[in-house]
């Protein structure tokens, strides 16, 4: 099975919900800035990486977690469903998972500034602000997540 975690910009909100999702991140207890930043892809994806899939690795189940920035393509999802009938693929195989009804203004000021203005020294620190404030947020979604897959 693969887990697609999706978000604007792929930087921030899907990079964190997979790394609680993989384990890479404590989820009873809110990183330090430095923990955010050794994530593979925490703001560091810059406009050419949207729409390209990044694999993050392999949960305990042996699924396949990946993030994507999708920028503001509200029909990403249905996109990539009519993509899977296509190819054949069972709609049950692939779980895309939407992480931005969980981002904070902050989280969204500071990758502005961090990821589209180019200002990293003034936007990271915001966007890890706003990501630690936003982080049990992270926790519950990747925890509902882990809930359907049992499911599955």
């Amino acid at each position: 099975m693969k887990i697609i975690y999706h978000c604007f910009g792929g930087s921030h909100s899907s990079v964190t919900s997979a790394a609680i999702h993989l384990g890479f991140l404590e989820k009873n207890r809110i990183p330090a800035g430095e923990n955010l930043m050794r994530i593979p892809f925490f703001d560091r994806q810059t406009s050419e990486d949207h729409g390209i899939f990044r694999f993050m690795g392999l949960d305990e189940g042996r699924n396949e977690v990946y993030i994507i920035g999708r920028r503001n393509f509200k029909n990403f999802e249905p996109l990539i469903r009519g993509l899977i009938d296509l190819m054949g693929i069972k709609q049950e195989e692939i779980v895309l998972i939407n992480t931005m009804p969980y981002v904070t203004w902050t989280m969204m000021l500071g990758g502005f500034i961090s990821r589209k203005l180019g200002w990293i020294r003034l936007g990271r620190p915001i966007v890890i602000h706003g990501t630690k404030r936003a982080y049990s947020n992270f926790h519950t979604l990747v925890d509902q997540v882990k809930v359907m897959m049992l499911k599955k």
